[in-house]
């Protein structure tokens, strides 16, 4: 059975990744980038010093790992999540390459876009057993906004193959892309102003999700 959207997550932030005040992330962090060429921020992981969360344990991983950024997750019904703790425009298109090396297909994975803070982000979601979904986090709550529950979709390439995601913020229209296919997509205004970007990956009923991010881009829609 598919597992809903009320997630048990554990949001690892480490210090760099978030300043003293989670509500006010805006202020606790630098302005938006400058563009360059249309880019607002880009990473394919081969800087080790930069600023996203490396946490190392038993229940799971937040880390660079051979020119990648891998989240694996060593407990069910858990979400592991990264964010470079950089404030970024309202609107914005985030892609990013994604292969899972490891763990049942029941999984999730993803994109994160306006996150205010470890509670309250929208949530661009697919799993290696083919389904998609947008979710909103509010207050710790989870809620499925595209659809009810996570659809599935023939976007998806299934397994351990890459899959290339890209999640729209524009306005307040949310859409979610899989390979190049639109797979999703809803209205909602709940976080209209900016915030940061983010990786996930989460599992359902067994451990074991590992998940491997690359060629992240962050651009002007």
């Amino acid at each position: 059975m598919k597992k809903t959207y009320l997630l048990a997550i554990l949001a690892l932030l480490i210090a760099g990744l978030a300043c003293s005040s989670e509500s006010n992330q805006k202020n606790a962090t630098e302005a938006s980038p400058e563009l360059d060429d249309g880019i607002y921020f880009q990473d394919d992981f081969s800087d080790e010093s930069a600023s996203w969360p490396t946490i190392r344990e038993e229940s799971g991983v937040t880390d660079f790992e051979d020119g990648v950024y891998r989240i694996y997750v060593n407990e069910p019904n858990t979400d592991y999540l990264g964010a470079p703790g950089i404030f970024l425009e309202r609107d914005i298109r985030v892609e990013v390459d994604v292969t899972k090396v490891g763990g049942p297909d029941e999984n999730d994975f993803g994109v994160l876009c306006r996150r205010q803070d470890e509670d309250n982000y929208y949530q661009f979601m697919i799993t290696s057993d083919g389904y998609v979904g947008i979710i909103k986090r509010v207050d710790g709550s989870q809620h499925s906004i595209a659809n009810e529950k996570l659809v599935q979709h023939s976007a998806i390439n299934k397994g351990d193959a890459q899959n290339h995601i890209q999640a729209d913020c524009i306005g307040d229209t949310l859409t979610l892309y899989v390979n190049d296919q639109q797979v999703a997509s809803v209205q909602d205004s709940t976080f209209m102003e900016g915030g940061d970007i983010g990786l996930f990956a989460g599992t359902y009923g067994l451990p074991g999700t590992d998940i491997y991010f690359d060629n992240l881009i962050v651009t002007m829609p």
